[in-house]
């Protein structure tokens, strides 16, 4: 067989992007291409419903490898991340058996919640009695005026055991953590962190300085929000304690980022890979004595801000694709939040699922034998460039208010990031944003309040009686959280109440707004009552008062509601709340007659289900 030498491609003409977006307009009808295609990021810039080679022509960030400065691609040369789970320390030994346990079952990142009062070398040597110490990666948590003590503490015993230089892991010395979440100071950061640092001189691997940009996407930021303002985190970190007489290698070596990771899948995705590339940057330009030091150590939490009481098996799907995002991102570890933390202590079940969603994707997806698979994608490319861009600016506007430290003391990104929580709230309260099984399809006849064994009232204040803020803070209220309030009224009420649709008219259109309709109103929990449909207006409205309802939903055509729903609403009287499914052209009309509620794709949900929750005296 001769061999065939011409390329497949070559047979056929190039197109190029105008030609394909005549082809989209005439697909479209003349709709306008950019205002029904291109949409606009909450980052602030616009995303094109196609993308080709010419569109990544001039970027320089295809270019690098991964390992090779500035990073973008990777700081490792394979992508084996290692898998977290985080344990609360009640009892030391308690806590030894269930790390014990669960590194037989695939993990091998450990995170210990400490309280101040299980520092001690004693308690240490239990905490990690059998743990082979070089084979995991360990890390601590504890209150911020104990973290001196910590570090001071596991030095010793890694030094004993002649571990030290060997053993990975980190201390999360936050301190402006406090600020965040509690609105107070803490005085002498620097020189704190300093003598930390001085501590932890016997272990080189460990990172006892932490960004905790994990904190603002639970708060609900916006993805570049975080970026930026983790990077100002990060180099004031770098810039208080150079000034303070460290060297850039002593200090970048030192700082672990804590990320956290949305369900916006390609734009996380993105958002590690330009995390990466402007950190080195922003070392470079301290001129460290190696690139080394300007590679980012980046741990990922899949976010709490969007978990859900109701539905929330759902969970598992969101913190799927979250932990997919940051497994091809190429993070060093991640942890998965377990799918019932909103309402109740995590169990074995819940944390074996969580572990089990990583090691699916290592042993079953194998994500962890590709590095940087989103590189040369023309989409993913141009995402890392543009969140980048939106980071940056927020970087620059950070440093010009005095550095992080400065602008949390003004309230600046407290400010920022809560008004951004708000419009996640607005946009979720619209329906614009969606929560599946909350504000979108939810299960009819789910119960929420038994379930619920926490109650989400913040954390306790780390300093005794230093509870009174002196700064702004977070809100730490989930996207949910409005909803879920809505429904627990609902299920705390003393009658549950009904919602009849009365469906009539065009087969289509009275399907389609019953469906609506039906799941408008589930999301307060009510009954839904949905019907096939009625000959006349007259036998809808029989049903509806002999099954009780309290709301009717008139569910037709646009057309035929001129007819339909005067003669309904008059039916009905005030023996039930009469409702107009849609946005008809005569509602002008309609509200003349005196009907007044009407629903429809443009109507706040949470809003107006409020309103009905008031006439219903819940």
């Amino acid at each position: 067989m001769a061999e065939c030498k011409e390329k497949l491609f070559d047979q056929f003409p190039p197109v190029s992007t105008e030609e394909w977006k005549v082809k989209v307009v005439t697909d479209l009808k003349g709709a306008d291409f950019d205002k029904k295609l291109v949409w606009k990021t909450n980052e602030g810039f616009n995303v094109n419903p196609m993308y080709r080679e010419e569109d990544i022509a001039d970027l320089k960030t295809t270019n690098s490898l991964p390992g090779e400065f500035p990073y973008v691609r990777g700081t490792r040369t394979d992508n084996s991340w290692l898998v977290r789970q985080d344990i609360t320390v009640k009892c030391v030994k308690e806590a030894n058996a269930k790390a014990l346990d669960i590194l037989n079952k695939g993990v091998n990142s450990i995170g210990f919640y400490l309280e101040a009062d299980q520092i001690s070398p004693d308690n240490i040597a239990t905490l990690l009695q059998d743990i082979e110490l070089e084979k995991v990666e360990l890390n601590f948590n504890v209150c911020v005026k104990h973290a001196l003590e910590l570090v001071k503490t596991l030095a010793a015993f890694f030094s004993a055991r002649g571990v030290a230089e060997k053993v990975n892991g980190s201390v999360n010395f936050d301190p402006f953590k406090r600020i965040l979440k509690r609105g107070k100071d803490f005085s002498n950061y620097a020189e704190t962190a300093t003598k930390i640092i001085e501590a932890a001189a016997a272990m080189p691997n460990f990172r006892v300085l932490a960004v905790d940009g994990v904190m603002l996407n639970n708060a609900g930021s916006f993805i570049a929000q975080e970026l930026g303002f983790s990077l100002a985190w990060g180099n004031e970190w770098i810039a208080s304690l150079t000034d303070a007489g460290l060297t850039v290698d002593e200090v970048a070596n030192r700082i672990k980022f804590n990320f956290g990771i949305s369900s916006n899948y390609f734009m996380e995705l993105a958002k590690f890979r330009a995390a990466r590339m402007l950190w080195a940057q922003i070392v470079k330009q301290y001129n460290p004595t190696c690139d080394c030091a300007c590679k980012m150590k980046a741990h990922a939490q899949t976010s709490e801000f969007n978990q859900t009481i109701y539905d929330a098996h759902v969970n598992l799907l969101r913190s799927q694709t979250e932990t997919m995002s940051a497994a091809l991102a190429g993070v060093d570890s991640i942890t998965v939040t377990p799918f019932d933390k909103p309402y109740k202590e995590s169990d074995d079940f819940s944390e074996r699922i969580a572990r089990n969603q990583q090691l699916l994707l290592k042993e079953e997806s194998h994500l962890d034998k590709i590095v940087d698979p989103g590189a040369g994608s023309y989409y993913v490319e141009k995402l890392t460039v543009a969140i980048a861009e939106q980071a940056w600016k927020i970087f620059l506007e950070t440093e010009e208010k005095g550095g992080f430290y400065e602008a949390l003391k003004q309230g600046f990104v407290q400010e920022q990031v809560n008004a951004s929580s708000a419009t996640h709230h607005v946009n979720v309260a619209r329906r614009k944003e969606s929560l599946l099984g909350t504000n979108q399809f939810p299960n009819f006849n789910e119960t929420a309040a038994d379930k619920i064994q926490n109650k989400e009232t913040g954390s306790t204040c780390c300093g005794g009686n230093e509870c009174k803020a002196e700064f702004s803070t977070l809100s730490f209220k989930r996207a949910a959280s409005d909803f879920e309030e809505l429904r627990l009224a609902t299920e705390h009420a003393a009658k549950r109440p009904s919602v009849f649709m009365l469906t009539i008219g065009n087969l289509a259109m009275r399907l389609a707004r019953s469906q609506f309709s039906s799941n408008f109103f589930a999301c307060a929990g009510y009954k839904i009552i949905d019907n096939l449909g009625f000959e006349t207006v007259q036998a809808g409205i029989d049903a509806a008062l002999s099954a009780k309802a309290d709301i009717v939903v008139l569910c037709s055509s646009d057309d035929e509601y001129a007819t339909y729903a005067p003669e309904a609403f008059k039916l009905l009287g005030d023996k039930a709340i009469f409702v107009v499914a849609g946005a008809p052209a005569c509602m002008e009309e309609l509200k003349a007659e005196g009907i007044t509620e009407f629903i429809h794709v443009r109507t706040n949900v949470l809003d107006t289900l409020k309103a009905f929750n008031a006439k219903l005296s819940i």
